[in-house]
């Protein structure tokens, strides 16, 4: 006879544990003083119990606005189209328009940064 390893599956997705953990709670409720889990020494259910609703609820809410940011997103990028393009060429045809006074391009909200870029540190031979 095949010795079968019996495995108790606690969910890790935060939605289903909570689900999981109102199931839990009503049968404990049910069984009121002769549920097996008043044993329990380090965790109290009448203490933690009546925030798995909240938490299931704050769960679904942080989930609806999870998927409405997303569409949000999508609706962004369709209405990009192009404007990386344009502000690129505004800034190239400003830089030639205001070529003896690039700094002007600030007040087209540009930032103009005039400072020497940092060389990339070269590194020493035999380190590659």
């Amino acid at each position: 006879m095949p010795n079968n390893i019996l495995r108790i599956v606690i969910p890790t997705n935060v939605g289903a544990l909570l689900k999981l953990a109102t199931l839990i709670f009503k049968k404990h409720q049910a069984d009121g003083a002769a549920s097996p889990l008043n044993a329990l020494a380090d965790y109290k259910w009448s203490d933690l119990g009546p925030n798995i609703a909240l938490a299931l609820a704050k769960h679904d809410e942080a989930e609806e606005l999870s998927r409405r940011a997303e569409q949000a997103y999508r609706d962004r990028d369709k209405l990009m189209g192009d404007i990386p393009g344009l502000v690129r060429s505004s800034r190239d045809l400003l830089k030639g328009v205001y070529k003896k006074t690039p700094k002007k391009l600030g007040e087209w909200g540009f930032e103009v940064n005039d400072t020497p870029r940092a060389s990339k540190p070269v590194a020493p031979k035999g380190t590659e």
